[in-house]
């Protein structure tokens, strides 16, 4: 079933970056090649949360689990992520501005797809150790960090690897922000706004996908 999973995963990226390729042969140009990053970023978590299942059922080391679910909490954001890449949708003299709107959707259509998997799969395995009511308590404080690291890297342009390479400057920055939130109504707003619309959808596909497992049983 997993292995299924990468392979439909692998082919809808592969997909999209044959949309890339066509465009900068079209056009001449690199002006999109970063959506490659970001839906390289995506894959990690989605990764993380295969690999934190798949262990799980095994007798491996909880340090080992631990650090498979902190690496899946730092790179989730990276997935919803890629929907702010429509900011850079404008008109182009030489390629079509519809060709650059189902190129970009279908990057962060790829990075959705591939956040919402890896959060059921964080979500199956949380509930192996908590209750039903704690575990949906976590969930939405996820979705809250998500709508914040998507404005620490759209705007302050923060990326996952600061943490390592500048942590001192990273976290003076994100505690400048929460000490004053009333200084920073883009952050506010942001952060609300996105986490509002990843809980949505995330409860959106939940429901269907339960209500399709008691259709079929």
């Amino acid at each position: 079933m997993k292995n299924n999973l990468i392979k439909i995963m692998a082919i809808s990226s592969i997909m999209s970056i044959l949309l890339l390729y066509f465009r900068i042969q079209w056009s001449g140009n690199l002006h999109f090649a970063f959506l490659v990053w970001n839906l390289f970023l995506a894959w990690i978590p989605f990764l993380c949360a295969l690999a934190l299942t798949e262990l799980q059922k095994g007798a491996n080391s909880k340090y080992v689990l631990l650090l498979l679910f902190c690496l899946w909490l730092v790179f989730f954001p990276n997935s919803p992520y890629i929907l702010t890449d429509l900011f850079h949708l404008t008109p182009k003299v030489d390629v079509p501005l519809w060709f650059d709107l189902v190129l970009i959707l279908s990057f962060a259509w790829n990075g959705l797809i591939l956040g919402y998997t890896s959060l059921f799969e964080v979500h199956a395995f949380l509930n192996k150790f908590f209750k039903k009511g704690t575990v949906w308590c976590f969930i939405t404080g996820i979705m809250i960090l998500s709508g914040f690291g998507i404005y620490l890297g759209r705007y302050p342009r923060w990326n996952t690897w600061d943490i390592v390479n500048d942590p001192i400057d990273l976290f003076s920055n994100i505690f400048n922000l929460l000490i004053h939130p009333l200084n920073n109504t883009r952050m506010v707003g942001v952060t609300f706004f996105f986490s509002l619309f990843l809980m949505v959808s995330y409860l959106t596909l939940s429901i269907f996908i339960q209500h399709k497992q008691n259709d079929s049983e």
